[in-house]
């Protein structure tokens, strides 16, 4: 701190002697400057020195989410977790959607649709998820394509046989991992089973389940594929009844498709948010009918037609199982990058044609 320094003054001829031989001086130390500076004046006026601080520039987050290309604080190193959820029209609106980074819809059994959520960079750890449902054979190739931990309520007979047999990483509340799951008052069995990823994840640690997985990494790119494509900003979706329609909304200023189930909202029970993506894929497989109950067998080896949704447009493409078992959207043999964001898949029948089962507008 500068002390300001004042000249003290006497009285009688001592003082005035004093003050004479100051003007003196500061007279011959001013050169040619004739005028005179008054001590106490100058003494009390001592301009503040203003140094300028320099703008810290925010420093670039060092880390990429694998599964949905958005930049992280820290890197993400948690083993997926691959969740069933209840699509069932008084299973929604569903819990905890919003903090997925991937999320598949596949027929199940009755012409329903199942949602397999998958869970990775988020840190919701407590926030509610469910309803929990049933796992299959493709749900099971669903959820370990991500090398995620399968957390589900029972399972088909053939599923069953392959989590077992296979000893696969799973969580079921029915036969190995009932206390990691809750029943709901609010809502009717068999719509009110729910987890969260914090029970889940203490599940997989007691079960002994590795943490060490490689988890797949998408393509991304901050304007997406480079491929021409055509407007498609309203966007409609069949599975397999017609009374069952989802559809998509593009939103120019957020760049999300936002989700809807005939023609509401579809939003997540937790924060009413409606659910969106960045990124919509819908693919055609073979789907065959496999007992009186309607259960299904889907092949996710094949490959076939495909199209993708991004940034308002619509690109054809085609999908192949790729050799480390995801599920990977090309054209012209070369992987189609996603938008940095969240990315929903929808797994529609051959029959009569895949084209029969996506249709849109451009607005």
């Amino acid at each position: 701190m500068n002390k300001k320094r004042r000249l003290k003054t006497g009285t009688g001829a001592a003082a005035k002697a004093a003050a004479l031989a100051l003007i003196l001086l500061a007279t011959a130390c001013g050169g040619s400057n004739n005028a005179v500076a008054d001590p106490e004046a100058t003494a009390g006026t001592d301009a503040p020195i203003v140094t300028d601080m320099p703008t810290e520039e925010p420093k670039p987050l060092g880390f990429t989410a694998s599964l949905t290309g958005i930049p992280m604080e820290q890197e993400v190193k948690a083993r997926p977790i691959a969740v069933m959820i209840n699509n069932f029209a008084a299973a929604r609106p569903q819990s905890g959607l919003t903090n997925a980074d991937v999320v598949y819809e596949v027929l199940a059994e009755g012409g329903i649709t199942r949602l397999i959520a998958i869970f990775q960079s988020t840190d919701a750890a407590t926030t509610t998820i469910g309803p929990v449902r049933s796992i299959r054979p493709y749900l099971i190739h669903i959820g370990e394509s991500f090398g995620g931990v399968l957390a589900h309520a029972g399972a088909s007979t053939d599923g069953y046989a392959i989590l077992q047999r296979q000893k696969k990483p799973y969580l079921d509340e029915i036969s190995n991992a009932g206390g990691y799951f809750w029943r709901s008052k609010e809502r009717k069995a068999p719509h009110n089973l729910y987890t969260n990823l914090e029970k889940l994840r203490e599940g997989a640690d007691k079960k002994g389940y590795s943490t060490d997985v490689t988890v797949p990494t998408y393509t991304f790119a901050e304007k997406g594929s480079t491929e021409t494509g055509v407007p498609a900003a309203s966007i409609a979706i069949t599975f397999m009844m017609q009374n069952y329609k989802v559809g998509y909304e593009y939103d120019s200023t957020s760049g999300l498709y936002r989700r809807s189930i005939n023609d509401k909202p579809h939003i997540d029970l937790n924060n009413d948010q409606q659910l969106a993506a960045s990124n919509l894929v819908v693919l055609g497989a073979d789907h065959k009918t496999l007992d009186n109950e309607g259960r299904l067998a889907v092949d996710l080896d094949r490959g076939g037609s495909a199209i993708l949704f991004q940034q308002g447009k619509a690109i054809e493409a085609e999908w192949v199982s790729a050799p480390d078992g995801m599920l990977r959207i090309v054209k012209n043999g070369t992987e189609l990058p996603f938008v940095p964001g969240k990315t929903f898949f929808h797994i529609v029948p051959n029959n009569p044609t895949f084209a029969e089962h996506v249709t849109w507008v451009q607005n």
